[in-house]
């Protein structure tokens, strides 16, 4: 869907978005460093999906910038939205490096990530300065909750749609069967 983005000038984290957020989505912020993503992580070299928060329906979280990640994550989540998957490749020395990962990510591994952030959130904990920041905060969260049921619903109204176009096709041809060498029934 989009052009290949070089997000550190050296090829070193390359993004890519499969599917664009609302305009009006949330990022990732000061005030809003929390991040919930679904990711699949895979070597570049062999295919291989090593890591996967999919098979589960889990969700990942961590903080922007506080390096609990590797650093092509930092560096790509920051320039996502709410509800927008990319695919993120990176290159060793923003992913594992020379040590890898072992058993799973061999030394100097490229690795590929299709991720979507499914959330921005503020720290727990943290002090909002102001009522108004906490209205605010709270109506961004009702607004993310608010677009994912949206976006899933849409998906689901998608799939009905497919199901009922292939049912019609079905029943067309059932339909168009009927009636074809039978020889029974003349009018009298």
């Amino acid at each position: 869907m989009g052009d290949a983005i070089d997000l550190t000038g050296d090829e070193g984290v390359i993004k890519t978005i499969v599917r664009r957020a609302k305009p009006d989505a949330t990022a990732p912020s000061e005030n809003l460093p929390l991040v919930d993503v679904q990711y699949e992580g895979i070597l570049a070299e062999t295919g291989e999906i090593f890591d996967t928060t999919r098979e589960d329906n889990t969700v990942f979280s961590f903080e922007i910038g506080k390096g609990t990640v590797i650093k092509a994550w930092d560096i790509a989540l920051r320039t996502m939205k709410v509800g927008e998957v990319a695919k993120i490749t990176c290159k060793p020395d923003y992913a594992y490096g020379n040590a890898g990962s072992p058993p799973d990510i061999p030394p100097n591994a490229t690795l590929i990530f299709e991720v979507e952030l499914v959330a921005c959130r503020p720290r727990k904990g943290s002090s909002l300065s102001s009522a108004s920041d906490e209205k605010a905060r709270l109506e961004e969260l009702k607004k993310q909750r608010e677009m994912a049921a949206a976006m899933k619903e849409e998906e689901k109204k998608k799939r009905e749609e497919a199901k009922a176009t292939a049912a019609a096709r079905m029943q067309a041809k059932l339909d168009s069967k009927k009636g074809h060498g039978r020889g029974k029934g003349k009018a009298k």
